[in-house]
């Protein structure tokens, strides 16, 4: 039998929990504050309770982190995780529009890119397209990109790579860079090692 938590469902509920009790320490903390007084407090209270507050989301926001790193290893664990993220090396010949990722013969994810998105990434920038669990054995990935190509005509292009997945972990990246010599894109999935 799975542990309560050990669901996204379990998970969800025990953010919630976690939220009502902040909120309700947050609540008790303000009626701390007799209710004979007059309104003005003396600033000592104020601070004192304003100090309260926050902690309260200093541990909100500690305690959600380690909910997700929990809600991360419960649904993807290492040892069936595959990752697919995506590059750009220097993009002159080619203007990201989408990319849509299908693993064994399922599409698993699709992404339209927005022009700042896109600038990030020839700054450098590295997406996670997808993360989710394989089997060990052999599987095979296709990525189509979609944009504007050379003199400005529309572009499609696919790329396909068939891979092992063993035991453990499995990353794999999409890379789009130019190829000089050809004056067109290059589209390759490379896996990390």
């Amino acid at each position: 039998m799975r542990h309560p938590i050990e669901t996204r469902a379990g998970v969800r509920r025990w953010r919630l929990c976690a939220c009502a009790l902040l909120v309700a320490g947050g609540l008790l903390a303000a009626a701390r504050a007799p209710a004979n007084e007059p309104a003005a407090a003396p600033a000592g209270e104020l601070k004192g309770v304003d100090q309260d507050v926050q902690a309260l989301k200093k541990q909100l926001v500690d305690l959600n982190r380690d909910l997700f790193r929990l809600e991360e290893e419960l649904l993807y664990p290492a040892s069936t995780q595959v990752a697919v993220f995506l590059s750009v090396d220097v993009g002159t010949f080619f203007a990201l529009d989408s990319v849509t990722l299908t693993l064994d013969e399922k599409e698993v994810t699709s992404y339209l890119y927005t022009e700042r998105e896109v600038q990030a990434l020839h700054r450098g920038g590295v997406q996670k397209l997808y993360l989710g669990n394989l089997k060990a054995g052999e599987h095979e990935i296709v990525a189509t990109f979609t944009g504007r190509g050379p003199h400005e005509r529309d572009y499609r292009r696919g790329t396909t790579l068939k891979f092992e997945k063993a035991i453990g972990a499995k990353y794999l990246e999409l890379r789009i860079s130019d190829r000089e010599a050809a004056l067109q894109p290059q589209f390759v999935v490379r896996q990390w090692e």
